[in-house]
């Protein structure tokens, strides 16, 4: 098909200038994007529960010395929850999410908790069918299989609310969190490496209720308890929002407060939290911001498009960002970005390759990358991929190597390794010939089998080291995606789904995600990026009409959803064109998707987004910056590829 290319130019243009026009100055810092969250049923339900076991214990939030009223704040939430019940009375995790029956159980439990059954007998009664419909516990606990990191807090909720016995919740071992963390991985702990805080928690108060039976182990956890709480205050931020999140906060508060502590000061912290977190409607929203993560979006998103003037500031704000010390947390070394620039984030493999990558469009020549390329480094697996938060805990899905965190890793490693131009495997030969060789030789041919060593008797300096280092990691990186790619091309990734899609997978994301690398480090032509690439064609949807206003689209294939024969998005459409403009043969998909999303700026929806964010294990989100930065991304992209007219 063909594109006009000035109504290309006018639609990036408007895009653009809506992105630059969210950069803004906070407190009289540096300009950078926040972005907004979706509100959320499942933290909404979770907070109010959480002040509704400390205003049952007695206490006000004058007690804490917070200008807040607990009575109106639950009275808020419960409104909220009672206005935004689904037709089929139940709860998403978003107001645009379908029903699930996690963020059911749990909102429909806090009526019961508060004692407004009777006030809201519709909106419990409706709730009540939908839980009996899908399976009540027996469901919550095989949404999430062995994975206890959720499906045990969800219970724990229930049983102070009285609707779940506690003889019926698996025990938590929170008495391994006294073990030194280094440990933490050998001893399997029952929940991911960034729930520690719910182990604790939750496991003392099912042990306060429940204790078990075995003796030598009741005594275990009873002599764990100061010590694992003295574990919680350490590793709790001071502003009180474990990971910034309202349902980690809220399932620690509540468990403490419901086993009596309601005056302890990790609970007067997180209370503290939860009372400023709420929003002016009486909701919660998943987490504070995305701040770090959308800024560092937005800007490889605009790359030399970033105005001038703000480049400064934004240069300042991110490397401000960078942790400099251990994380108390996950005891990360220093080196690495979280999501968010307040206190409740934790370093991660997504974050700090992101804010590489934009340091380097910024062209930031203040502060060295090798701390973060360090840090990565030290997080690969040894299969070669890359994980969230901590190398080697693999036993539960959210802390296993991902592709769509190796992917974005390897882009950070080959920016640089080559800080400028297209990327050249004749490079490797100046360095280490034993192992840049073997690098190029993988990068070039692909090799299914294959392990780079490091030369024990290389005594270059530390910084050759380090490169060596970074082209043993792409190899083994690649050699990672290769065994985790789908028969049919595609990859599966860690932080994003679809809820239309099998399993809530969003192989459109994941598969554009990765053929990015594969774009950076000029292996398109390989086997395993055209087998990516067309099946990514293939999943382009025939659009039907997107409004009121437009009633005679094509029925050819022009947006993309999560997957085949799922509704496009502005989210999906954008990655999904912006990566297939690379490939000669799938360029009319390109294009299409590209129209597509022309489309959507000129009729304003452009910045319309869609529940594809996963918070946790199968907790939803959106971001409401997230449409709009990926369109700008393609539209800019499709400007440079298409701007001559060569179609």
């Amino acid at each position: 098909m063909e594109l006009d290319v000035d109504r290309l130019r006018r639609a990036y243009a408007t895009a653009r200038d809506l992105l630059l026009a969210e950069c803004r100055s906070e407190n009289g810092g540096p300009a950078h994007w926040t972005g907004e969250l979706s509100t959320s049923p499942l933290s909404t339900a979770t907070a109010v529960m959480a002040l509704e076991q400390v205003r049952k214990a007695g206490r006000s939030a004058a007690d804490f010395g917070l200008d807040a009223d607990f009575d109106r704040l639950i009275r808020g939430g419960l409104d909220w929850l009672a206005g935004h019940q689904n037709d089929d009375g139940g709860w998403g995790d978003t107001v645009k999410s379908i029903s699930n029956i996690s963020t059911t159980m749990l909102s429909h439990a806090v009526f019961h908790a508060t004692g407004t059954t009777g006030d809201c007998a519709r909106v419990v009664d409706r709730a009540k069918q939908y839980i009996d419909a899908v399976g009540g516990v027996p469901a919550v606990v095989a949404r999430y299989g062995k994975d206890k990191t959720f499906s045990i807090p969800i219970l724990t909720h229930c049983a102070l609310a009285g609707l779940v016995e506690w003889k019926d919740i698996a025990p938590l071992p929170f008495e391994l969190s006294v073990l030194p963390a280094r440990f933490y991985k050998a001893v399997r702990l029952p929940v991911v490496s960034y729930a520690l805080p719910a182990l604790i928690a939750i496991g003392q108060v099912r042990h306060h209720f429940c204790p078990t039976w075995n003796p030598l182990t009741r005594v275990l956890r009873n002599a764990a308890i100061e010590r694992s709480l003295r574990v919680l205050e350490r590793i709790q931020p001071p502003n009180g929002g474990f990971l910034e999140a309202a349902p980690l906060t809220s399932f620690v508060t509540m468990s403490l407060a419901g086993k009596g502590l309601v005056d302890h000061v990790v609970v007067k912290r997180a209370v503290t939290f939860l009372c400023n977190s709420v929003r002016r409607d009486g909701s919660w929203p998943i987490d504070t911001n995305l701040a770090t993560w959308v800024t560092t979006l937005a800007i490889n998103a605009l790359k030399d498009d970033v105005p001038e003037d703000l480049r400064p500031g934004l240069i300042e704000w991110l490397l401000d960002q960078q942790y400099k010390e251990v994380h108390p947390y996950t005891n990360a070394d220093p080196g690495g970005w979280a999501w968010t620039n307040l206190p409740g984030g934790v370093p991660d493999a997504d974050d700090t390759p992101g804010a590489m990558l934009a340091l380097t469009a910024l062209q930031c020549e203040k502060s060295s990358p090798t701390s973060g390329i360090r840090w990565m480094l030290d997080l690969q697996n040894r299969n070669g991929g890359f994980p969230t938060f901590c190398r080697g805990w693999g036993t539960l899905p959210f802390d296993r190597s991902s592709p769509d965190l190796t992917a974005h890793c390897l882009r950070a490693l080959r920016r640089w390794l080559v800080p400028q131009g297209d990327f050249d495997l004749s490079f490797w030969s100046q360095w280490n010939a034993k192992s840049s060789a073997h690098a190029a030789e993988y990068l070039a041919l692909h090799v299914d089998e294959y392990d780079v060593p490091i030369d024990p008797e290389f005594t270059a300096t530390r910084t050759d080291r380090l490169m060596q280092r970074s082209i043993a990691a792409i190899a083994g990186g690649f050699r990672f995606l290769q065994s985790v790619q789908r028969p049919n091309g595609s990859w599966i990734p860690l932080w994003f789904g679809n809820q239309d899609a099998h399993d809530d997978e969003n192989p459109v994301y994941g598969t554009s995600r990765v053929l990015m690398a594969y774009r950076d480090l000029s292996l398109l032509d390989t086997e395993a990026a055209q087998r990516a690439a067309a099946w990514l064609a293939s999943a382009q949807q025939a659009s039907t009409p997107h409004s009121a206003l437009r009633t005679t689209h094509s029925t050819s294939p022009r947006g993309w959803g999560g997957d085949a024969e799922i509704e496009p998005s502005v989210e999906e459409t954008a990655l999904a064109a912006e990566v297939l403009l690379e490939f000669d043969q799938f360029r009319p998909n390109a294009i299409a998707g590209i129209d597509w999303l022309i489309d959507r700026v000129e009729d304003g929806s452009v910045s319309e987004p869609s529940p594809i964010g996963f918070y946790f294990a199968r907790l939803w989100y959106f971001e409401d910056l997230y449409p709009l930065i990926f369109a700008v991304s393609a539209l800019r992209r499709a400007v440079e590829v298409l701007g001559d007219g060569d179609q």
